[in-house]
């Protein structure tokens, strides 16, 4: 370890510190506060690490410094605090010379490592100004020295950075310490917090850089939150021969889900992760279980399960076992929709998705070999489906939306059969799940739009989990999802009219959008001013940094959060279709009914900010 050279620098004389007790000075652009206390002098630096409060206006006693602002207290010959709300000051070795105070002014330590350290302690106590503070240097503020310059919009100096994960390499070890942490100390398992930790670190490309720390903050506070309070899990340990192949655990742990036998489970997912079971096998034995019974737990379960396995591509597959080993307690513990009134009567749709998953295999089979015949998918366009997903003028897309649910199941089987890829049939039904949501009119209750969410937050799982793993048993989801919308249909009436392009728009159609988004319930001009700026031939990636600020600027929604991150998934595969925006018009109608928030999260950020940037909150104000 190489030695630092020490920068002795004059900071004051020391008969003027003597006579006044303390006295604030500035050195070389370092705001330090000098005390004189017990015949010895001490320097720290005069921002309290808490927010910035001057210290010199502190008081000393017992050489215990303390800051009047929130009552933090520090040992003022090393700066370390007594209140984890804080953090250690700073404090600066002092030589007197010739009358003269000195001050090393030398670097101290790795400010990486301190900030993991103390992200850590802010997770466990649930202390949002610290997360904030540490996620600002992971993740890298733009305006720090050093930082570089603010990128707008993400490019390819911002992608691969950290082989972990799109983000710069500091906030993919903060994801990696969030879900740590998460997955060890809520009894329960994987819940809405680490689902938010994993939504924001998927949206990160796409935001501006200074939203990037600003995320990641959302995303670890809201385990923070989650966590608080709670039992921490203790591990099962796998099996100890380890000579059950994936098949026969996949089988064993299916039917203790069945019986819902949670420790059981969980022995078989670390056993299979133990046993070296790859992220496609181990995809398939969970997606298989959460579609054994309908829609289960309003959809969380499978979106939960999708979301751990997105988590674990950005934190690595070291944390599988942990991660994965999560969710058994929620697939033994869901509630299932064959025993809800609503599946059930005044038409069984539980028989109706299980008479139809009975024929999927015969109509995958069939499908097959359409879909290997040349131009096998012409009538269906080049996606297979015409319109749909794209539109749904033809195609899926009317029968999805219509209320007849028998129609519906043979509709998918019939496109399965005639060759259509499994992935657009699950992509046709995610599209008309966000079209509920792009016409869910004002009228409805305002509870309602979550119930529109789960659909949605579903069918997308459904489809990024068929991705994964080609899951034959997951493909039963396609029906409940489908399902799902038909249930929605009168959330639909009557529905509201996608808006048309607005001529007299502003010309700056995303400043307009945040504008609008100030004000309350501003559904209709929030989607009018998304189509307006698709149709002037806008960028996408502009509007999905904006959608991503509108977002974070938010204090934290977890159904808010879960739809614009679906949303821009979906629309990575509709970008290229004419109506592929109508899932942006639902990302944006869902943010503005649920926008304005109080923002106090904000402002929280804003202090840390500030903080990092070296700005005074108090001094001079």
């Amino acid at each position: 370890m190489e030695t630092p050279v020490r920068q002795w620098v004059r900071a004051a004389r020391a008969a003027d510190v003597q006579a006044a007790g303390r006295l604030a000075v500035s050195v070389d652009g370092h705001t330090i506060a000098l005390f004189a206390w017990d015949g010895r002098l001490y320097a720290v630096d005069n921002r309290c690490p808490h927010m910035g409060f001057p210290l010199d206006r502190g008081t000393v006693a017992d050489g215990i410094l303390t800051c009047h602002w929130h009552h933090a207290r520090f040992d003022l010959a090393g700066g370390g605090t007594f209140d984890q709300f804080a953090d250690d000051v700073r404090a600066y070795p002092v030589e007197v010379r010739g009358g003269d105070v000195y001050v090393d002014l030398s670097p101290r330590g790795d400010p990486g490592a301190h900030h993991r350290r103390r992200l850590r302690d802010g997770l466990e106590r649930d202390i949002p100004l610290v997360i904030a503070k540490a996620a600002l240097v992971l993740a890298g503020d733009p305006a720090d020295r050093g930082a570089g310059p603010v990128r707008h919009g993400p490019g390819p100096a911002d992608r691969g950075a950290d082989p972990a994960t799109d983000a710069p390499s500091g906030a993919g070890q903060a994801v990696r310490i969030g879900l740590d942490f998460g997955t060890r100390y809520r009894a329960g398992g994987w819940g809405q917090g680490l689902t938010i930790l994993t939504c924001y670190a998927n949206l990160l490309p796409h935001l501006d850089a200074p939203d990037r720390p600003w995320a990641l903050y959302h995303g670890l506070s809201a385990v923070a939150r989650d966590t608080d309070g709670a039992a921490p899990r203790f591990a099962i340990a796998p099996l100890p021969d380890g000579s059950a192949d994936i098949d026969r655990l996949t089988g064993w742990f299916r039917r203790f889900v069945e019986v819902r036998d949670a420790e059981g489970a969980e022995r078989c997912i670390v056993s299979a992760v133990r046993a070296g079971g790859d992220g496609a096998a181990l995809a398939r034995m969970l997606f298989a279980a959460a579609t054994d019974h309908r829609f289960i737990q309003i959809g969380h379960v499978l979106d939960f399960t999708n979301k751990a396995f997105e988590a674990l591509d950005l934190a690595g597959w070291a944390h599988a076992e942990a991660t994965l080993a999560s969710l058994a307690t929620a697939y033994a513990a869901a509630d299932r929709m064959e025993e809800s009134n609503a599946w059930r009567h005044p038409i069984d749709l539980v028989a109706i998705v299980e008479a139809a998953a009975d024929r999927l295999p015969a109509a995958l089979e069939a499908g097959r070999g359409r879909r290997a015949a040349p131009d096998s998918r012409g009538a269906g366009g080049p996606d297979g489906l015409g319109a749909a997903p794209g539109g749904g003028q033809d195609g899926l897309g009317p029968v999805l939306l219509a209320d007849d649910p028998q129609a519906i199941a043979d509709a998918l089987l019939d496109a399965l059969r005639d060759g259509t890829d499994p992935l657009d049939v699950a992509g046709a039904v995610a599209y008309a799940a966000a079209l509920r949501i792009a016409q869910f009119p004002q009228s409805n209750e305002f509870g309602d739009w979550d119930t529109a969410l789960h659909t949605f937050t579903f069918a997308n799982a459904v489809e990024q989990g068929l991705r994964r793993s080609g899951s034959v048993p997951l493909l039963r989801g396609i029906f409940d999802a489908a399902m799902s919308v038909y249930l929605d249909r009168f959330l639909n009436v009557p529905p509201a009219r996608l808006p048309d392009p607005d001529p007299a728009a502003p010309a700056d159609l995303l400043a307009a959008l945040g504008a609008a988004l100030d004000r309350q319930q501003q559904v209709t001009a929030g989607a009018r001013l998304v189509v307006t700026h698709v149709a002037r031939g806008g960028s996408v990636e502009r509007l999905l940094a904006t959608l991503g600020h509108l977002l974070v600027r938010e204090d934290r929604n977890f159904h808010t959060i879960q739809m614009v991150e679906a949303a821009v998934r979906q629309y990575a595969g509709l970008r290229a279709k004419p109506d592929g925006a109508v899932v942006l018009i639902a990302a944006v109608r869902y943010l503005a009914a649920h926008a304005p928030t109080v923002r106090a999260e904000g402002q929280t950020f804003d202090i840390a900010r500030r903080l990092n940037r070296g700005e005074r909150l108090f001094e001079g104000d």
